[in-house]
């Protein structure tokens, strides 16, 4: 494959599976891509405008390439005729956007409707909805302008236990009678008959709304569609360094400052403490593993019963997420180490490894063509925030989908965009707009950046947790 970076002479640095966004200052320089079906199977990147070699100005400087950077980049010069400068750490479309399931939900963060009323009120939440279908739209729009293998039809919440119907069904009430939803409740014998034989399931809940896309196909086309209206994107190009003087940013990276008058982050779970002040310790990041199989022959097929690609996530706490791709392949994702640092151990990848066969046991044995992991940025109120934290400062950012991110950021960016242009808006006094991301509540009293990581023990406590909630009770 055609890396960016070597166009420009420069040697490639090595992927880094050990990297850790609670210790790392920056997330690399130049490094390779983690090795994912989607990076394997996108084709040859397009391409960038190199690494920043020299001080240079900007209107605005957004942080990070992945599919909210762009789409922010994209939408200021699409919609405001403001043409930004994207700086990257290592290649275009490095973090998050290449390493996700790419299941595209009409949702965002990791609450359900029915917490959304229960946190804000019923009137509010109907407006959330409301934005948040907006932003599903935003999504398939720009789906519709790119080739990236898209599966529509719908979402299934399976029921990975009887005692999760009753959960599923009362959402499926929720979103039908507050929020006009067509949603299904669907028994064990019609799962298996219409869509597939998971050997976990008890039932499902089928959302009418959802997308299965190729990420880093689809974030190709972003990048492509951002070039062409005249956005620079820097990759190999970390920003280690900002303040702030007289109103003008300066952005250090190892090539040279780049002066800006405002600055959008949507560095996701790749964002290290100490990048910005607005950012430290905003966001848990979290380690989630996937792999995908060889493809399935048609017996395989049969016995898995896969009669479509509607992608499924189960109703465990730490959720496995699952679909059959358009090459037969299978493709599953769960959680993963606690570090960065025992990312690499075994016993991560067999714990999903061992998933699949649970739910598929004809696809014992089967060959892992491929398996890799990424951050996934988990705000600690479970909500995304598209904020400007200081009204004072044109410092903007937008993260915290929780792993809800890949239709959603395609909003998240148009929204960011507009803020950055200056535009007004009564969604902004939503939720997810008018507030900042939060410590928890221990780092309201203690320094956040100090206390950081042993935010870990509490990790490691809580997945201990759920676990015992989700298989023993």
């Amino acid at each position: 494959m055609d890396i960016p970076s070597k166009r420009y002479g420069e040697p490639l640095a090595a992927y880094d599976p050990h990297y850790d966004p609670l210790v790392a200052r920056t997330p690399g320089h130049g490094r390779d891509y983690a090795p994912t079906y989607w990076v394997e199977t996108a084709g040859t990147p397009p391409e960038d405008d190199g690494p920043i070699l020299q001080d240079t100005d900007a209107d605005v400087v957004i942080v990070g390439s992945g599919f909210t950077g762009l789409a922010t980049a994209l939408f200021l010069a699409r919609e405001h005729g403001i043409k930004a400068t994207v700086l990257e750490a290592n290649q275009s479309i490095w973090g998050c956007t290449s390493r996700n399931g790419g299941q595209g939900l009409n949702a965002t963060g990791r609450l359900y409707r029915s917490q959304w009323i229960e946190r804000w009120g019923k009137e509010t939440a109907i407006k959330l909805d409301a934005e948040v279908r907006d932003g599903f739209e935003t999504f398939k729009s720009l789906v519709a302008e790119v080739p990236c293998d898209a599966q529509p039809g719908g979402h299934l919440y399976i029921a990975h236990r009887e005692q999760k119907m009753d959960f599923l069904r009362k959402e499926a009430k929720v979103m039908r009678e507050v929020f006009g939803y067509d949603t299904h409740m669907l028994s064990t014998e019609e799962l298996k008959r219409r869509y597939v034989n998971d050997a976990e399931s008890c039932g499902a809940l089928l959302e009418p709304d959802g997308v299965g896309v190729h990420p880093l196909k689809l974030a190709h086309g972003y990048l492509r569609m951002a070039r062409a209206l005249g956005v620079k994107v820097h990759p190999a190009s970390p920003v280690t360094g900002m303040e702030t003087r007289n109103g003008v940013h300066y952005l250090k990276t190892p090539g040279g400052s780049v002066r800006a008058r405002s600055v959008g982050f949507a560095t996701g779970g790749y964002t290290s403490n100490g990048l910005h002040k607005s950012l430290d310790s905003k966001i848990m990041p979290i380690l989630s593993n996937s792999l995908v199989t060889r493809p399935l022959t048609p017996a395989e097929i049969e016995a898995t019963g896969f009669k479509s690609t509607v992608f499924i996530t189960d109703t465990r706490t730490l959720r496995f997420y699952y679909r059959k791709l358009p090459d037969n392949r299978v493709q599953i994702g769960s959680r993963s180490s606690i570090t960065g640092a025992d990312a690499t151990n075994p016993r991560h990848m067999q714990a999903l490894v061992q998933g699949l066969h649970r739910k598929f046991p004809a696809l014992k044995g089967i060959q892992i063509d491929y398996s890799w992991w990424g951050w996934v940025d988990v705000s600690h109120d479970m909500m995304p925030r598209i904020a400007q934290p200081d009204p004072m400062e044109t410092v903007f950012y937008a993260l915290g989908y929780g792993g809800n991110g890949v239709s959603f950021s395609a909003h998240a960016g148009r929204r960011m965009a507009e803020r950055i242009a200056g535009k007004q808006s009564k969604v902004f006094e939503l939720p997810i707009y008018n507030s900042e991301l939060t410590y928890p509540n221990v780092f309201n009293m203690v320094s956040s950046r100090a206390f950081a990581p042993f935010r870990r023990v509490g990790q490691r406590f809580l997945y201990h947790w759920y676990h015992m909630n989700d298989e023993k009770r």
